[in-house]
């Protein structure tokens, strides 16, 4: 059962603090979804676009999935036209990766920070350069840990087509990275 399914009906019956619930529950996954689409500085915009298509559009949530896979399907349509109406820019990856770094892990000497650094940027750099379309499903599998289905409702792409953009996404990635090996450890 979803567990958002109580807090829409009353957001759906006019309870706005209901809906504030959503966006609070919500707000960081939509807003890095958003991010790794249209980059940084645009991914608050595409985020209270997404919530405010959301809200009005309450009445056309089925139920038929969850929430949560609603709300991702229409920030990721809202990112994808921002970023055909906009420039492209890097997503930002670093910062990402960053909040995810256990708060336990040891503090590292400068230089294996350095280089930490370093291979985050470079990834970011990287990443930046894949066609939004081949970005935003690799980061929907491969960080925010979607399934293959829940990647094929979110985009509105057959099953088949999802496994197929992912893996072409995976080639042309790792063909960049290889193209500066250096540090990457890559096989040929």
């Amino acid at each position: 059962m979803d567990p958002d399914r109580h807090v829409v009906d009353l957001a759906r019956r006019g309870d706005l603090a209901a809906f504030e619930q959503l966006v609070e529950r919500h707000r960081d996954v939509v807003h890095r979804v958003a991010r790794r689409v249209v980059g940084h500085h645009d991914a608050d915009d595409v985020s209270q676009d997404a919530f405010l298509r959301a809200f009005h559009r309450l009445d056309r949530f089925r139920g038929e999935g969850s929430f949560r896979s609603w709300l991702l399907q229409i920030t990721y349509n809202t990112a994808l036209n921002a970023a055909e109406r906009r420039r492209r820019e890097p997503a930002e990856v670093a910062e990402d990766l960053a909040e995810t770094r256990p708060a336990t892990e040891p503090d590292r000497v400068p230089a294996e920070r350095l280089e930490r650094r370093e291979r985050r940027e470079r990834l970011e750099m990287k990443l930046g350069a894949l066609r939004p379309a081949h970005r935003s499903v690799l980061v929907l599998r491969d960080v925010e840990g979607l399934s293959y289905e829940e990647i094929a409702q979110l985009t509105e792409m057959p099953l088949g087509s999802v496994k197929g953009r992912l893996h072409r996404a995976r080639g042309e990635l790792i063909e960049l990275l290889r193209r500066n090996t250096y540090d990457w450890e890559l096989p040929r």
